[in-house]
């Protein structure tokens, strides 16, 4: 590694609930890495070969992956496919002494987060690192308000996923009323409802959380 020198930029919160995961069958580079995210503030956990990580690695952690590129037991490229069939979401950032632009192109397209060549900048690495764990952190949080909005869907009545549609595509009361056959009165009451249970207080975020679902209109014509 470049610059190894102890990093000047100050440990952020986000150090105390995330681990980099660091996947590299060169010792002498893990214990290196180790010690550079141990001076910045961020906690390390090192493995010599993938199936060594899986074993270790449970759902609930955070944080994001060092995955070296070139390994014996299984390639960087095919480990990181192997972890998103098992639906591990952790950012991967890449490592290589042997990057191309095809192979960083490939990587990119198959879901990195960031493709870094040997030998590196240690400020580099570290600021991409931090990026990476922010951008678990939000994804996680994400995912925990997609789970919360399917479960407040599900717990919507087939009318009310009907108003639900027309609201997001924009219809005012009398129209929705006009199209269903029943009154503007009732579609407002069923509105009501709808921004109750979906727990949103305007359209806007009603609109957000319909995109978040990939709502549509339901097929069903629900009846009071």
């Amino acid at each position: 590694m470049k610059n190894m020198k102890t990093p000047e930029t100050a440990a952020e919160p986000l150090a105390d609930t995330a681990t980099v995961f660091v996947v590299d069958d060169d010792e002498g580079l893990r214990k290196a890495i180790e010690f550079l995210l141990d001076t910045a503030g961020l906690t390390a956990k090192t493995f010599a070969t993938g199936q060594a990580f899986l074993e270790y690695y449970q759902p609930q952690m955070r944080g994001c992956m060092l995955l070296d590129i070139r390994m014996p037991d299984i390639s960087g490229l095919d480990f990181q496919e192997k972890i998103r069939v098992r639906d591990i979401k952790l950012p991967v950032i890449l490592i290589s002494a042997y990057g191309t632009i095809p192979l960083a192109v490939r990587a990119m397209r198959d879901g990195a987060f960031d493709f870094i060549e040997k030998p590196f900048d240690d400020e580099f690495l570290l600021k991409r690192i931090r990026e990476a764990i922010s951008f678990d952190i939000d994804q996680r949080a994400d995912d925990q308000k997609t789970r919360e909005a399917r479960e407040q869907l599900i717990s919507l009545t087939t009318r009310e996923k009907q108003i639900m549609a027309y609201v997001v595509a924009g219809k005012l009361n009398k129209q929705t009323a006009a199209e269903l056959g029943i009154s503007a009165k009732t579609v407002e009451n069923h509105r009501a409802r709808v921004m109750e249970k979906m727990g949103v207080k305007g359209l806007a975020e009603l609109v957000h959380l319909a995109n978040l679902l990939n709502f549509d209109t339901p097929d069903e014509t629900g009846r009071d």
